[in-house]
């Protein structure tokens, strides 16, 4: 979580990042940190054992 806060961070708003996770704790984590902060979760997918998130930096 805390390197998709600083990688988000770094972008222009309208920017997207994409994350990947393989602790299933991130499917809720990572869409409840973007809810709370204002961003958005524009696409999310599975490789194998990694979890795939889109983000885009709203605020």
């Amino acid at each position: 979580m805390v390197r998709v806060s600083q990688n988000i961070s770094k972008v222009d708003i309208g920017g997207i990042i994409r994350a990947t996770a393989t602790d299933p704790a991130s499917l809720a984590d990572i869409p409840s940190w973007a809810r709370s902060t204002g961003n958005e979760i524009i696409r999310q997918e599975r490789d194998g054992q990694d979890i795939i998130f889109y983000v885009k930096r709203v605020k």
